[in-house]
């Protein structure tokens, strides 16, 4: 099992775009300064997730909710608690 899931920094207004097959470990992370990307941005909050069967599925969601047309999507789908 892989998720791909989508974190918010209510701070800064940024959203992040990722997958794991293990999201707490991932949180923790992402929220102690060990990820190199996402770092100056904490703290993070999860604010959508989605389970797939296989890495390649999840990275294809991954891709997608990159994307111009996925920006689109989060905006409208996801609550970001503002």
């Amino acid at each position: 099992m892989c998720f791909t899931y989508v974190l918010f920094s209510k701070g800064f207004g940024r959203c992040y775009v990722g997958i794991s097959d293990d999201v707490d470990k991932r949180m923790v992370e992402h929220n102690s300064g060990k990820t190199k990307s996402t770092k100056a941005f904490v703290p993070w909050h999860l604010v959508h997730i989605e389970a797939y069967s296989s890495k390649v599925e999840a990275r294809k969601r991954e891709k997608y909710l990159k994307s111009a047309a996925g920006r689109r999507w989060r905006k409208k789908n996801i609550d970001l608690g503002d």
